[in-house]
């Protein structure tokens, strides 16, 4: 990270962020060797990334292809105006950018496993029955095994503008506020 003033040191932080964001963006390379960048719902659990997908498609013929993938969330926290100068706005924001491999899940438990966190995270209010075996037949389960993780961070210099950040953090509220500098 070339700014480590604004790497996020605390690895709470981080697996908050993989916890309570709701899309992740999966960065694979496609087969003319561009590389593609797709949103999805995900589950982070102990040092692994899920998400589900259909048997066939772009994402699982890149994986098969090349298991490498980039993955990335981001929490946009707050839009800093300026009436003065537009150099003066800013955008305050958290984020990670994940490094690793990805692999279609084959073991059974293990599919049932993430697909069970995936409802967690998305539907917590609600308990399920058994995943119906024509579903599951239907249906990818891809684990991203991390290598790196990096967290980062903007939450403003000037004190008060800070203490918005972290107030409206805390008390969570709805994302992304507003706040005016000058």
């Amino acid at each position: 990270m070339r700014r480590t003033t604004k790497e996020i040191k605390k690895k709470e932080v981080i697996i908050d962020l993989l916890n309570t964001c709701h899309v992740g963006r999966l960065g694979t390379v496609s087969k003319d060797g561009y590389p593609v960048v797709k949103p999805l719902n995900f589950a982070y659990h102990a040092g692994k990334v899920y998400f589900h997908s259909a048997q066939e498609g772009e994402k699982i013929e890149d994986i098969r292809r090349d298991n490498r993938v980039c993955f990335e969330v981001d929490l946009p926290i707050a839009f800093v105006t300026s009436k003065l100068s537009p150099c003066r706005s800013s955008y305050l924001y958290r984020s990670v950018i994940i490094k690793g491999r990805a692999y279609i899940v084959e073991d059974v438990a293990e599919r049932v496993f993430a697909l069970q966190r995936l409802m967690e995270k998305y539907e917590p209010e609600y308990s399920y029955a058994e995943f119906p075996a024509d579903k599951m037949n239907l249906t990818a389960v891809i684990r991203i095994d991390i290598e790196e993780l990096a967290g980062k961070e903007d939450l403003g210099k000037e004190q008060p503008m800070k203490e918005a950040v972290m107030k409206a953090l805390e008390q969570n509220m709805q994302l992304p506020i507003v706040l005016e500098r000058d």
